[in-house]
């Protein structure tokens, strides 16, 4: 194992200290944080306090006392010494400068505790006593690290190392300035003293073996490089390190590392085109008889197009075309079954006949509503409005099929009436007039299931819709469709669209308009002359 060799750096006999470098989660230790430094010093002053205070004075019975101490005492005070002593050069170790004690008549000095003391840090790998070459590191925050190498390993592990060494007349130090990342760097010049540096990066994370792979580029380190792209290839990485990693190794691509593995989780080399992919989990979406998984799925799909039509300006996006072919596909269908729901009898066969057609209807209409929510999304809704209101068969048949079944459908027309309001398609005046005749009586049939049997139905925000629709017409058209709706809202209240504010926009540009119109003109007039 490398080792880490502490040295005091002040005057007088230098103390040393040998101990391994501890292999974490997050690597070889370097240097301790400023404020450990502190508190270790804080320690260690009150410790010397107290001693000085309650130690009695040092006689030949306790050296005879202490030398007849038993194994067990001796290697607790054993360890506890050298705790003692390795805490003492950690403190030593926060400045190169030594300070002199002061005199029995002189007050020692405060020291202040928001002054940041360069550190200064000695370290040793393999046989300390046989290294033959020093590499000073000096940091950005004023961080100094001197590391006894040797120069074989290092020259036969680092391209950068090998001509620095190649000269002719030998190297005793190698001095490198404004290092990024001094912990990094002393770590990967220790990964030259192991075996397996893979075996090492095993319960590393993702950010810290990215750090890793920069200082071995920088230092031409190979086998680690390796390493660190084969951790990368078998390792989980998501989200923000997702990026990370991609950015980090993507110009490694041409020097034969072998990156393809890698990049081939984030990109395809199919041929297939991304469009024709889409196709194929749309249809396995309407396809499926799963309640759960449909509609979690219907989510998740309608959520991530969205994003893709945000983020990629919709580069990659859905053929529209097959998304009218799904549409046609559930027209006729929808057709079908509401043709045989509503067969004379249909109501009094058993549940175990008429349970399967009333479900195909949900069913049929939830993936036609998904359809359009996708259309909507997609700014290619405009051609589904006037296909929704050109469907007279379908909605003569509504009133004969059951309310428990045929209300999605009227969801699909609460939909439309939104879009039309808020302005997320622009269908023809033909095409609003004849999808209010022809589907607002439907929804006002159903008008009351859908508030208390349907999930996600806002009602402010489809009565909003289905007044904005009809104030879109002409005048006559608006008082055609809002006086019929009066006599249905007089008589059912909650049960019917309460579409009170598009009556008060009718009633102004009926009765008030003309007046203001016709009265400042006469003034007008009147002025004139």
């Amino acid at each position: 194992m490398a080792e880490l060799t502490l040295r005091r750096l002040e005057g007088g006999h230098a103390r040393i200290r040998s101990v391994p470098i501890a292999v974490t989660p997050e690597g070889f230790w370097c240097c301790p944080s400023p404020a450990a430094i502190q508190k270790i010093v804080k320690n260690q002053n009150l410790q010397d306090k107290q001693r000085s205070a309650v130690s009695p004075p040092h006689s030949k019975a306790s050296s005879v006392q202490r030398a007849s101490l038993p194994p067990v005492e001796k290697r607790l005070a054993s360890t506890s010494l050298r705790s003692r002593l390795i805490a003492e050069d950690q403190r030593c170790l926060t400045s190169g400068i030594a300070v002199p004690a002061p005199s029995k008549g002189q007050e020692r000095p405060q020291i202040r505790q928001n002054v940041e003391v360069p550190r200064k840090i000695s370290v040793g790998f393999g046989q300390t006593e046989t290294s033959d070459l020093k590499v000073m590191l000096h940091g950005e925050s004023g961080t100094s690290v001197r590391m006894s190498v040797h120069k074989n390993i290092l020259a036969g592990h680092s391209s950068f190392f090998a001509e620095k060494l190649s000269g002719q007349s030998p190297l005793p130090q190698i001095e490198i300035h404004a290092c990024e990342d001094v912990e990094i760097y002393v770590e990967t010049v220790g990964f030259m003293y192991t075996k397996d540096v893979k075996q090492r990066l095993i319960k590393q994370r993702v950010p810290r073996v990215l750090r890793i792979l920069k200082v071995a580029e920088v230092l031409g380190f190979h086998a680690c490089i390796k390493s660190c792209l084969d951790y990368l290839e078998a390792m989980p990485w998501v989200g923000e390190e997702e990026e990370n990693v991609v950015s980090s190794i993507r110009h490694l691509q041409d020097d034969d590392y072998g990156i393809s593995p890698i990049l081939n989780r984030v990109a395809s080399d199919l041929s297939r085109p991304p469009s024709d992919t889409l196709s194929q989990i749309m249809e396995l979406v309407l396809e499926s008889r799963e309640d759960r998984g449909r509609r979690e799925m219907k989510s998740l799909v309608l959520k991530l197009l969205k994003e893709n039509n945000i983020m990629a300006n919709g580069s990659v996006d859905i053929n529209v075309q097959s998304l009218y072919t799904s549409c046609w596909r559930c027209l006729d269908s929808l057709l079908d079954l509401f043709g045989h729901a509503s067969e004379p009898g249909f109501m009094d066969k058993s549940l175990e006949i008429r349970e399967p057609v009333m479900r195909q209807i949900s069913l049929t209409a939830d993936n036609l509503l998904w359809l359009v929510e996708i259309l909507v999304d997609r700014q290619a809704s405009d051609e589904f409005a006037s296909l929704w209101a050109g469907q007279r068969e379908l909605a003569e048949l509504h009133s004969r099929v059951s309310v428990t079944s045929r209300h999605l459908v009227s969801r699909i027309t609460s939909r439309l009436f939104v879009g039309i309001g808020k302005g997320e398609m622009l269908p023809s005046k033909d095409t609003r007039k004849l999808l209010l005749h022809v589907w607002l009586q439907p929804l006002i049939d159903d008008y009351g299931w859908l508030q208390h049997g349907s999930g996600g139905f806002d009602r402010k925000v489809v009565e909003e819709g289905i007044g904005r629709t009809i104030l879109t017409l002409p005048l006559e058209e608006q008082q055609s469709i809002l006086l019929s709706w009066l006599g249905i809202f007089l008589k059912s209240g909650d049960n019917c669209p309460n579409l009170q504010r598009a009556f008060e926009v009718w009633w102004r540009r009926t009765f008030i308009r003309p007046y203001v119109e016709h009265h400042g003109s006469l003034l007008q007039s009147a002025d004139s002359t």
